[in-house]
């Protein structure tokens, strides 16, 4: 789903929903720019894309917040599990519809003339990287080999560093996971980008909302871990 609802936001305004990185580096240049030309001449402009970027830095830390209620409830309790994967439907769904209204391409021409400029757009570009935020903290919660749901630099490093990385004849939960979830990215952002030239933005956002919400379901089912007993003998003197 990262690199699905990436693949949108991409596409429409060369901005990330999750690549927060990209995102605080580039508030940081238009920052500098404040000191750049010779002195009296120096660029006051809040491009839009700055806006954008600042949106979803915003919105991506709001909806990781959020996943902080799950603190309260279990972090790994299926309660929360579903009811926060349900309020990540919740979000892409909103933004579906966000872009529907405002009637404004899915496609970008260039990275200086982004498709979406209105106010519907920047409440959908808050609405994604909500989303992918908590999606976010509830990958790092769960604790598992797929925590860096998000971030794959550093899944990417992981996997260089991993000691068993060209042991091919076994199975490796550590590498190959990691691995399943690079794939995984790949796969979301083409799809995402080949639904956009088939149905558009709104569109290709409602189909990630039905998918959202059959991860939602899909929590109620997944086994949870067996917590082995320890079998005490008797006791000696």
């Amino acid at each position: 789903m990262t690199g699905f609802t990436d693949a949108v936001m991409f596409t429409a305004v060369y901005i990330w929903a999750g690549f927060q990185t990209g995102n605080t580096t580039q508030l940081s240049l238009a920052v500098a720019r404040l000191f750049a030309g010779p002195k009296g001449h120096h660029d006051l402009t809040f491009q839009i894309s700055d806006k954008q970027a600042l949106t979803s830095l915003m919105t991506f830390n709001g909806g990781a917040f959020i996943g902080r209620l799950g603190d309260k409830m279990g972090p790994m309790s299926r309660a929360w599990l579903f009811l926060g994967s349900m309020i990540q439907a919740l979000f892409t769904m909103a933004a579906a519809i966000a872009v529907w209204k405002s009637g404004e391409p899915s496609v970008a021409s260039d990275r200086f003339n982004p498709a979406w400029t209105s106010a519907l757009t920047f409440v959908a570009i808050g609405f994604m990287s909500a989303s992918v935020g908590l999606q976010g903290i509830m990958g790092k919660r769960v604790n598992t080999q797929f925590s860096t749901t998000v971030v794959m630099t550093t899944v990417w490093c992981e996997l260089m560093a991993d000691p068993n990385l060209f042991r091919l004849n076994r199975y490796i939960i550590s590498r190959d996971h990691k691995v399943i979830g690079i794939l995984c990215l790949f796969v979301g952002g083409f799809a995402g980008r080949a639904l956009i030239d088939q149905i558009g933005s709104a569109g290709t956002l409602g189909i990630g909302t039905g998918i959202r919400v059959i991860i939602s379901i899909w929590w109620l089912f997944v086994p949870g871990k067996v917590n082995a007993k320890k079998v005490k003998g008797p006791e000696t003197a």
